[in-house]
C-alpha cells in the first residue's frame, strides 16, 4: 500500500530495511537478520538489492561485502516516496503474537504511529505483549513487512501507554473509536473521514463503559465496523484498510513527526 510500482527504484530486488540514512555513492551497513537473510538468498559480491529507510527513502544498491554479521550496500539509486494521509492507531495491549501479527498488518497497510494503550481488561491478559524486549519485536516485525510490501514508510512505534497518556498524546484531528454501536466507519450514513485520523481499538472483551466515555469526552467519536464482533486485530485491520481506501494516497496536510515531550520518562 506504501510502496512504488514494479517499474520504481528497487522494484522485484531483495528488499532490505536499514535505520541509516543514505544516498546515492554512500555505503549503508545492514544488520546481522539481514545478512543471514543474504546468505540464504545466496546472494554474493555485486548482486543487486533494495534497502530503504522507513523514512521515505528508496534505494538500489550492490552488494560489497558480506559477513556472518553485516551486510555492506553501496547505494547507487534513491527514490523519495511521499507519506500518505496519517492515520494513527490506538491498539490495545494484549496477546503477545496477536500483536506481533497486527504490527506486520499495520506496516504492510501503511499506519503511520503506533501506540499500545493499557485498557483496563488488557490488565488480564497473560502473556501480553508489552517491555522494551518486545518493542523490538514489533519493530523487527513492521520492518520485514516493509520490506515485502515495498513500503517507503514505518509506523513510529511508541511504548505502552495508560488510557489518559494515549488520548493526551493523540495529535489533533479525527478521533474515532470503534464500538459496535456507532455509526457506520463507511458507507450509507457514515460521517466524512477527516486527516490527520485517530483510530482507538479496544481490547478483547471490548472497552468498559467508563473508558468509552472517557474517549468521547476527548473528541473520539464512536464508530462501527459492520454486525459482527470482531477480534481486536481483525477490527484494526480493517478499519485501517477502510481508512486508507477512503483517504487515497495523497496527504492533504504537512506532516510533522509526533512528539510526545513526555517519552521516555
Amino acid at each position: 500500500m506504501v510502496g512504488v510500482d514494479r517499474e520504481g527504484i528497487a522494484a522485484g530486488r531483495p528488499q532490505f530495511v536499514t535505520a541509516e540514512s543514505f544516498a546515492t555513492g554512500t555505503t549503508v551497513s545492514l544488520d546481522e537478520a539481514a545478512a543471514r537473510h543474504m546468505r540464504v538468498l545466496r546472494l554474493g559480491a555485486g548482486a543487486l538489492v533494495g534497502v530503504r529507510d522507513g523514512q521515505g527513502s528508496i534505494g538500489e544498491g550492490q552488494l560489497v561485502q558480506l559477513s556472518k554479521t553485516h551486510a555492506h550496500v553501496e547505494i547507487t539509486s534513491v527514490a523519495r516516496i511521499d507519506p500518505l494521509p496519517p492515520v494513527h492507531l490506538l491498539v490495545p495491549v494484549a496477546d503477545r503474537d496477536r500483536m506481533l501479527w497486527l504490527a506486520e498488518k499495520a506496516a504492510e497497510l501503511g499506519a503511520t504511529s503506533w501506540r499500545p494503550v493499557l485498557w483496563r481488561r488488557s490488565r488480564s491478559v497473560s502473556p501480553r505483549g508489552e517491555g522494551v524486549n518486545f518493542q523490538a519485536k514489533v519493530r523487527a516485525r513492521m520492518e520485514g513487512a516493509l520490506a515485502q510490501s515495498e513500503g517507503a514508510w514505518l509506523p513510529q512505534p511508541f511504548p505502552e501507554a495508560t488510557v489518559e497518556r494515549a488520548m493526551l498524546a493523540a495529535p489533533p484531528g479525527d478521533r474515532v473509536v470503534l464500538d459496535p454501536g456507532g455509526a457506520p466507519l463507511v458507507g450509507p450514513g457514515a460521517c466524512p473521514i477527516g486527516q490527520p485520523l485517530v483510530i482507538a481499538v479496544g481490547p478483547e472483551g471490548g472497552l468498559e463503559r467508563d473508558e468509552l466515555e472517557q474517549l468521547q469526552a476527548a473528541g473520539f467519536r464512536s464508530v462501527s465496523l459492520g454486525p459482527t464482533i470482531l477480534r481486536f486485530e481483525t477490527a484494526a485491520i480493517a478499519a485501517l484498510a477502510m481508512a486508507r481506501t477512503y483517504l487515497g494516497g495523497v496527504a492533504t496536510t504537512d506532516i510533522e513527526p509526533l512528539d510526545d515531550p513526555r517519552e521516555g520518562q
